[in-house]
């Protein structure tokens, strides 16, 4: 009814030879179509810049993928007290470097002083030196070892297409480091050990995959073409580190379970097509070593992670084959013994702590 009644009067209006007049409905009509347009403006340009805002924020929003339970293996740290001192040991290169400290006199019967023990001389003491040290470990966890062709650079700088083992892994420092105590200074008598944490720790990795049926070994190189495409395929959003970068960042110390960590990447390349049974030897996650005696000739050994996999496959069609933590079980006595035979243990352990 009202808009009849609008278009009525303007037509007598018109036919008065006056200007025409806006009824309230054409008013409104007009009013409306501009505040449309002016919200149209507004929604329009906050859109743009949230949409800037958001671009700027991407960097620093990015959120950790959380995998399902099982998808990835958590091995926890084990420091060992025993690890904080070696000895006793004859520090030889003291002794051959200063002959002089050999104590002799003519002045005392057999040799031997007067007030003290024979063993409180310079040389006797160098023959019983025992070192003491503060050790560190580090979580490590690890998604499942898995295998993808990828164009790697040659030294020529051409490509070539090669089939490329990798690991995707995860540390985390729990703190919990141990150290030997002292309780009285003036008495430097160690009868106890003590846990301390810090902030924050480096990692100073260095990953070997041991093949146990050709007996090779193969130390992880750095592709960086490999990353991108790993970090994608495993799903990480967080940044991902080959075993170099990973030396820049600093671990913080974390006792909450979903902690997200740092996680980096192992690769390995012209691996043996046949691998069966084979290890990882991670080594950096702890300080720990074992030495022999002194020397240039001691033999000395770090501590590292083993992992053990094996790989139901052959030649043919490895992107398919899936690699399997731990070693097989089998019911026959003489089976089990075989495969133990292959990873050099008595007894089924998907993973050890060695000094190698």
């Amino acid at each position: 009814m009202s808009i009849i009644a609008t278009r009525t009067r303007s037509l007598d209006a018109s036919s008065a030879g006056l200007p025409p007049r806006w009824g309230w409905t054409g008013v409104m009509s007009r009013w409306s179509q501009k505040s449309v347009v002016a919200v149209a403006i507004c929604i329009s340009a906050s859109t743009i810049c949230d949409f800037a805002h958001a671009q700027e924020a991407a960097p620093s929003t990015k959120v950790q993928t959380e995998f399902a339970p099982g998808v990835v293996t958590a091995i926890p740290p084990a420091p060992d007290p025993k690890e904080t001192f070696d000895g006793p040991l004859t520090l030889k290169s003291i002794i051959n470097s200063h002959p002089e400290i050999a104590w002799q006199s003519d002045n005392h019967p057999n040799g031997e002083p007067h007030f003290e023990p024979r063993s409180r001389t310079l040389e006797e003491m160098a023959k019983q030196v025992i070192l003491r040290r503060e050790i560190f470990c580090f979580e490590f966890s690890f998604k499942p070892l898995r295998q993808m062709y990828l164009d790697v650079p040659r030294p020529d700088g051409r490509m070539q297409r090669k089939l490329v083992h990798y690991m995707v892994y995860r540390v985390r420092y729990r703190g919990g480091d141990l150290r030997p105590a002292v309780d009285d200074p003036d008495n430097p008598i160690y009868q106890r050990i003590e846990s301390v944490s810090y902030s924050s720790r480096r990692f100073f990795p260095m990953l070997v995959l041991r093949d146990h049926e050709s007996d090779r070994s193969y130390v992880d190189q750095i592709l960086p073409v490999a990353r991108d495409r790993i970090a994608i395929r495993e799903q990480i959003t967080a940044p991902l580190h080959n075993s170099v970068d990973i030396s820049t960042v600093k671990i913080p110390r974390t006792s909450d379970e979903s902690a997200p960590g740092v996680w980096g990447v192992a690769t390995w390349v012209d691996v043996e097509p046949g691998l069966d049974f084979f290890s990882i030897d991670v080594f950096g996650l702890t300080n720990a070593f074992e030495q022999d005696g002194e020397g240039e000739d001691a033999p000395y050994r770090r501590k590292a992670l083993t992992l053990n996999f094996y790989r139901p496959g052959d030649r043919m069609n490895q992107t398919e084959d899936r690699v399997r933590f731990g070693v097989p079980a089998y019911s026959d006595p003489e089976e089990q013994k075989y495969m133990l035979d292959q990873y050099g243990l008595e007894q089924r352990l998907d993973y050890t702590w060695t000094f190698r």
